[in-house]
């Protein structure tokens, strides 16, 4: 009987679980969300024209600080965290200001905004219960459809063998790429239950391989790495442009409504409850803090993960000791250097061939946050408005041209930024009450 209560509390918030059973499901969160966490840090990487090297260092933090903040969303520190099973990963709401910020005033720039933006996330989400009405679901829907539309370029760059490069849309690279996608797509189709989970990091097995035949692998940033070692602090001396400052901030306001909706999906689909006002304060500092805290290693900001709250509402596993084990084992994976060296050396096609399928996912999360949140006259308005003019605006930037250059910095390239602050604005001013009689 005692045995059987131990494994029951798999499906309890609190409670002790047998570790044998535990680290299974722990390891399946880490898996669930292994490619999309590093995936942001090599491309951002390559657009800043970091090398194999400083790419396997950042692979390496990211590793250790997701697994931080795992622990502390689950076991809150003071304030900080929600005490939720909450998974943290580096964020792909960023990735398409940083692959502008970064070749544009370089790296270091990037590692100073997200010190400056983590902090007032922070804050901000210590006086949560004050603003939060402002970000309401038909707000969070609009964003988060408009990152998925502005990341499919992102994708499809990689695809095609990364930004830049010389071979950039070779029959080589359509051939990885092509073959990485119809892996994740099969596997998709035909496995079962959460293995679907395991689709993404199929294909990105499958696609390593033939990577590895077509000679398309270079190993070279493996030969100076070391077995053990700690990350690396303040790799990058951060670079206070107010420029890449104030794109951020924003990009970390937008980020903060997906955190909202994360936080609220897990305690409806996982607990069948609200989130508490708490709850969310917490997982929002956790954001924040943690996000500064990861600058200091060079690494790019950390957030809740999307697809491990998915997971919860598919299995129901819930317990905090639970999804601990997955955050222990990928703090130990981050302390081996080689381990994220080797991830280094993945090719642009492969990341492209997983992410295109991963990012449309992401469009029609948001598709369907639209549709949850209904079809009325007002809401209609909010999306097709903000849509269209985050979306069609930020492919004509010369629109922007009369603007002064701090503007044309935030708005001109950054979709995510204008549908954010258009969805604000009609949320705001619009009547509630928009329907014909």
């Amino acid at each position: 009987m005692n045995k059987e209560a131990n494994v029951d509390n798999i499906y309890r918030l609190d409670g002790k679980v047998p570790l044998g059973k535990a680290v299974p499901f722990g390891l399946q969160h880490i898996l669930a969300m292994f490619v999309a966490n590093i995936a942001p840090i090599i491309i951002v990487a390559g657009a800043s024209g970091l090398d194999t090297s400083q790419s396997a260092m950042l692979i390496q933090s990211a590793m250790v600080i997701a697994g931080i903040g795992t622990l502390i969303q689950l076991f809150p520190l003071w304030k900080i965290g929600s005490g939720l099973p909450i998974v943290m990963g580096i964020s792909f709401t960023f990735v398409s200001v940083f692959c502008y910020i970064g070749p544009t005033y370089g790296y270091n720039a990037i590692v100073g905004a997200i010190l400056v933006g983590g902090i007032i996330e922070g804050i901000l989400g210590l006086f949560a219960k004050y603003w939060t009405k402002l970000i309401t679901p038909i707000v969070a829907a609009s964003v988060v459809t408009a990152i998925g539309f502005s990341l499919l370029s992102v994708g499809a760059s990689s695809f095609g063998g990364g930004s830049g490069s010389e071979a950039f849309g070779s029959a080589s690279n359509w051939i990885l790429g092509t073959i990485t996608l119809l892996c994740c797509l099969l596997f998709n189709i035909f496995a079962k239950s959460y293995w679907k989970q395991l689709s993404v990091l199929f294909g990105l097995a499958v696609g390593y391989i033939v990577a590895l035949c077509m000679g398309m692998v270079d190993f070279s940033a493996l030969q100076s790495t070391s077995v053990v070692a700690l990350p690396s602090v303040l790799p990058f001396k951060p670079e206070f442009n107010m420029n890449a400052i104030v794109s951020v901030v924003l990009i970390f306001l937008v980020s903060a409504t997906e955190t909202i909706g994360d936080t609220s999906a897990l305690a409806t689909s996982g607990l069948d409850r609200e989130a508490s006002p708490k709850e969310i304060s917490g997982s929002l500092t956790c954001d924040g803090f943690i996000s500064a805290l990861s600058s200091l290693f060079g690494c790019l900001p950390i957030t809740s993960f999307s697809q491990n709250v998915g997971l919860v509402a598919m299995t129901k596993v819930v317990n905090r000791f639970t999804i601990a084990t997955g955050a222990v084992i990928m703090i130990i994976a981050g302390i081996f250097p080689a381990f994220g060296a080797l991830l280094a050396t993945l090719p642009d096609a492969v990341l492209g061939g997983c992410t295109i399928m991963m990012f449309g996912s992401i469009v029609v999360s948001g598709l369907r946050m639209i549709g949850n949140c209904g079809y009325s006259q007002r809401n209609i308005t909010i999306v097709a408005l903000s849509l269209s003019t985050g979306i069609g605006f930020t492919q004509v930037p010369e629109i922007f041209a009369i603007f002064p250059q701090v503007v044309q910095n935030v708005f001109a390239q950054n979709c995510v930024a204008v549908v954010f602050l258009v969805a604000i604005i009609l949320n705001l001013v619009l009547p509630q009450n928009m329907e014909t009689a």
